[in-house]
């Protein structure tokens, strides 16, 4: 009976620091939700620029010993930057009906902007600066690390100014204006070229802070980030539905819950294997995701 009372505690302490991960993960999957959605294409490039950000703040608390809030607000605008020289690189000048072209140009940015990170930093994993890493908070027989519990806040602070932005501000209106129509929005006078430059500079914004704040999790930064980021972005995008922003939020908690308790289970080696496999799960039972829309040939 002791035994089983201990294994409870320590599944739960796994779905805990697995559910205040995955905000994480929510951040990269609305990131890529809102490319999709304001131009119904993939933008591959995504985490690798978030990861690109996160070394930029990385440099600047290296050589001006910056405070770990400035070193993310630094990440968040670098990766912002690197995000809109994507959108006028791989989608600015490629026709919009040509959906193949523009998919194969960010995987070449992904590639180009990692090789850029290996070779600079000699595929070194570098210690990446936490906030509160030595705080932990007791809940009985469960604790929260401090560090997750500020990711987690940060994820929610980000997201809130996100769908305010959204829905309460001018340029929400144009991007759903635009996601819906884009024809129409340009009789309306919208610009849709500043538009879309403009969602790809807020969601490189919340990919800075995300990369971030997954180095500061983990407590280093390394380019070997990049995939695993990327496949769990897209893989957060599917499962809460191409296109759904609150799909997106449910859908990163649940795989970064998840993906504590497959590491608890069955270890590191098997843990991407039954992430995968949660993805198949739903390609297959729900393929539209949690909050996806029906497709039909309509």
């Amino acid at each position: 009976m002791e035994d089983f009372w201990i294994e409870a505690i320590e599944l739960t302490q796994s779905v805990i620091d697995g559910l205040l991960f995955g905000s994480t993960y929510a951040l990269i999957g609305i990131g890529f939700t809102l490319i999709f959605g304001a131009m119904h294409k993939l933008n591959m490039t995504y985490a690798a620029a978030s990861i690109a950000g996160a070394y930029v703040g990385l440099v600047v608390f290296v050589f001006f010993s910056a405070h770990p809030l400035l070193v993310f607000a630094v990440s968040s605008l670098a990766s912002g930057l690197i995000g809109l020289l994507v959108y006028l690189i791989c989608f600015r000048f490629i026709p919009v009906n040509n959906h193949l072209a523009a998919l194969m140009a960010t995987v070449g940015a992904l590639f180009f902007i990692d090789e850029v990170i290996i070779h600079i930093t000699n595929a070194s994993p570098l210690a990446f600066p936490a906030l509160f890493g030595a705080a932990s908070f007791d809940l009985g027989a469960v604790w929260i690390r401090g560090d997750l519990l500020f990711v987690f806040a940060a994820s929610v602070a980000s997201t809130a100014a996100l769908l305010y932005v959204l829905y309460r501000t001018r340029l929400g209106l144009a991007t759903r204006a635009v996601s819906q129509q884009n024809v129409a929005a340009q009789l309306c006078g919208i610009d849709v070229h500043r538009t879309n430059a403009t969602t790809f500079v807020v969601a490189g914004l919340l990919g800075g802070i995300a990369g971030a704040m997954t180095a500061a999790s983990v407590g280093v930064l390394s380019p070997l980030l990049t995939l695993p980021i990327t496949v769990k972005g897209l893989i957060v995008t599917v499962v809460g539905g191409l296109g759904s922003i609150p799909g997106a939020i449910i859908a990163g908690l649940m795989v970064g819950a998840a993906e504590n308790v497959f590491l608890y289970l069955r270890g590191v080696n098997e843990r991407d294997i039954y992430v995968l496999l949660l993805l198949f799960v739903f390609l297959v039972f729900r393929p539209n995701g949690i909050f996806g829309k029906s497709i039909n040939r309509d």
